[in-house]
């Protein structure tokens, strides 16, 4: 299936088909660099609404198997819960290879071992603190043979991301909030975070994330939610309405 016809199976496609289409071929791009094949056994974490686990699943093919988990209740979410995307995305002709479990914790919870990959995309800043994504990676290192992760690149590649920058940094300022931006950390602080979990990196690649709208999202977000102080000061002042670029991101593989 290409990324036209994933993004059909969502149930965000209704309210906003383009952005439902940016959204799955970002993350078909990023299953490109991870090269998951035909018959292979994923745990996703953090799974969300299931962006990343539809593509998954269409690459694994009827063999295959993709279990998603997520630590958010069913009903976290807008305009479509997480809970009312997964059961969309169950009741489609991907559901028979997809398993998506919330208000589940791998810290905690049995979720199964011997994957042949974990992944982790765009999940890690919703973490509560760095402490918790350190104790996660080293946890999953038992329960996975590889490792496929992708997040925001907080240092901006050019002027036009610094808005979105800066609403990363007013939104972590809401130390115990549940947004979407937590505990965001630098690439060498990651990289480092995983080889202290006993991971070896293999691949590292930049990611174009210029489709997106993700950059107004955490902008609108901060500027209704984010305590007030210089980055929401500044936000202010040079974001945009809409259209604002996004931070770009990279993508990883690790064993």
């Amino acid at each position: 299936m290409n990324a036209h016809e994933i993004a059909q199976l969502m149930a965000a496609w209704v309210p906003d088909p383009d952005i439902q289409v940016a959204q799955t071929t970002y993350r078909a791009a990023l299953a490109a660099e991870w090269r998951i094949p035909d018959g292979a056994s994923v745990l996703e974490v953090g799974c969300g609404q299931g962006d990343m686990t539809a593509v998954l699943a269409s690459l694994v093919g009827p063999n295959g198997r993709v279990v998603g988990v997520d630590v958010a209740p069913p009903s976290y979410g807008s305009p479509v819960t997480v809970g009312q995307s997964a059961e969309h995305l169950l009741a489609g002709p991907l559901g028979s290879r997809i398993s998506m479990r919330y208000e589940t914790d791998v810290l905690t919870d049995d979720v199964g071992t011997g994957y042949d990959f974990v992944v982790l995309a765009h999940c890690s800043w919703y973490f509560a603190s760095a402490d918790l994504l350190s104790r996660t990676l080293q946890r999953v290192r038992s329960l996975g043979t590889r490792l496929c992760f992708a997040e925001w690149d907080p240092e901006p590649a050019h002027p036009s991301q610094v808005p979105h920058l800066l609403a990363v940094l007013a939104q972590d300022r809401m130390s115990e909030s549940e947004g979407n931006v937590r505990a965001p950390l630098t690439r060498a602080t990651l990289v480092a975070a995983l080889e202290r979990a006993g991971w070896e990196v293999e691949e590292v690649a930049g990611m174009d994330t210029s489709a997106l709208q993700d950059a107004d999202w955490e902008i609108a977000a901060a500027l209704q939610d984010a305590p007030d102080g210089l980055a929401k000061d500044l936000l202010r002042q040079i974001a945009r309405k809409s259209g604002n670029v996004p931070l770009s991101a990279y993508s990883l593989t690790a064993r």
